[in-house]
């Protein structure tokens, strides 16, 4: 592909980019960039972090992109997630590299690199101290929502150190691109800023949009970073996330459940779920990964229509803003093609022997936490 070509891929995963200029000059002098993403590990799995993160990284990997995986297992800790239990956090690691295994990431092209491997590394925490020393609390405070929480939080020391940890992370990782949800977006316009201090390029945003959950959208104002944190699917609330290994009733049942009002197409979780999975879900697989849409069939009786295939999310789109598609008939469908894209992982852990006791683990801790 030339840098064009290359370019447009990349805009089918971010949301938004900083800045595209930057971007496309960037891909013209480097044949493979480096781009990385970062996750706690933390609970299980839901469908946002397993399959729209493989979509997101085949895409960045097809355009010629190195991608690191960062598991920011010392992060989890300092965010006392898993109780605040390292080795908790760290099995929990190897099991979202198994689901990710399973739904078909390219990790040919995937560097899984772990922050503990970071922590016996003194240029590290002159990094990390460098940042803290050049940025004031007000300013580290703004970003706590990468966390998942707010400056109005009672926040411990570690988790105030948390925001400086991850814009390291980015130089230490040498990453040109920072590819990580709008709820991230924040830490990486830190980054850009002190960038110039230490003699680093300024790191090219690219940020993906964030998998509403199931549930109705909240009120009130917020920004865009705020929004996209309040919406996205959350783990303390089950029931508004599909999780990778949840069985065909429970995505049934959940979907059946969804926010979806009949003629709304902005801010409805069932369509968003077409729009960036769905459709794209030929991109889980980095064997198969092809441009265009994959084809969308809505399975529904004679009296209320017959069968219907869409091409395009675009064209689904437009039928359900003018009532030709029902909200239900959309959910069924959402269901079966969710459970289509699940199954491989389900089958991969109940046959794989490793796999099936990470599971296992992690379930457990679920019901202990």
């Amino acid at each position: 592909m030339d840098v064009e070509q290359r370019l447009e891929l990349i805009r089918q995963v971010g949301e938004e980019i900083v800045t595209e200029d930057e971007l496309r000059e960037l891909l013209a002098s480097k044949p493979r960039p480096v781009c990385y993403d970062g996750f706690e590990p933390s609970g299980r799995i839901h469908i946002a972090q397993g399959v729209l993160r493989a979509i997101n990284v085949n895409k960045m990997t097809r355009a010629g992109c190195t991608f690191k995986m960062f598991v920011a297992d010392w992060h989890a800790w300092a965010n006392n997630k898993m109780g605040g239990d390292l080795e908790k956090i760290q099995t929990v690691g190897e099991y979202f590299v198994e689901v990710w295994r399973a739904a078909g990431m390219d990790l040919e092209n995937v560097q899984f690199v772990w922050a503990s491997e970071f922590v016996t590394d003194e240029e590290y925490w002159k990094k990390v101290m460098n940042i803290a020393r050049d940025s004031s609390l007000d300013r580290v405070l703004r970003t706590t929502q990468i966390m998942g929480r707010s400056d109005k939080d009672k926040l411990s020391a570690a988790q105030i150190l948390y925001p400086c940890m991850q814009a390291a992370d980015i130089f230490h990782l040498q990453a040109d691109i920072t590819q990580l949800g709008m709820d991230q977006r924040k830490v990486n316009m830190l980054a850009r800023e002190v960038a110039p201090k230490y003699g680093y390029a300024k790191p090219v945003v690219v940020s993906h949009h964030m998998l509403m959950g199931l549930q109705a959208p909240p009120t009130g104002e917020m920004d865009a970073a705020e929004r996209a944190t309040a919406m996205k699917m959350s783990k303390s609330n089950p029931d508004s996330a599909i999780f990778m290994t949840d069985s065909p009733a429970d995505v049934e049942r959940k979907m059946k459940n969804a926010y979806c009002p009949a003629k709304q197409v902005e801010e409805n979780p069932v369509l968003e779920y077409f729009r960036y999975i769905i459709f794209q879900r030929h991109w889980a697989n980095a064997r198969t990964g092809r441009a265009g849409e994959s084809p969308v069939t809505i399975e529904r009786p004679e009296k209320f229509g017959g069968n219907v295939t869409y091409d395009t999310y675009a064209q689904l789109e437009a039928d359900f803003a003018e009532g030709k598609l029902h909200p239900m008939d959309a959910k069924k469908a959402a269901a079966r093609y969710v459970n289509e894209i699940l199954a491989p992982v389900r089958e991969h852990f109940e046959k794989d022997e490793k796999a099936r006791a990470l599971k296992e683990q992690v379930d457990a801790w679920q019901v202990t936490r």
